[in-house]
């Protein structure tokens, strides 16, 4: 029964943050979204790649600068 409870408090904290993260982005330009993208898949995979702060954020900024410039 607790692990219900604890499923379906995950799932709502999850809708409720990707609604107000998506929210947020109703204002950017197409590029600013590429830009966005970019840098989040890039911190995802330089944290699985290297691992890390460092690697997360060497990811993320690779990742921005690639996004950005896909998105010209």
């Amino acid at each position: 029964m607790k692990l219900n409870n604890r499923f379906y408090a995950a799932v709502s904290a999850v809708l409720l943050v990707s609604s107000l993260g998506l929210g947020g982005c109703a204002g950017m330009t197409h590029q600013e979204k590429g830009t966005a993208t970019g840098a989040v898949i890039g911190g995802v995979a330089g944290n699985v790649l290297g691992g890390g702060l460092l690697g997360t954020g060497v990811g993320a900024a690779v990742g921005g600068v690639v996004g950005h410039e896909v998105t010209k």
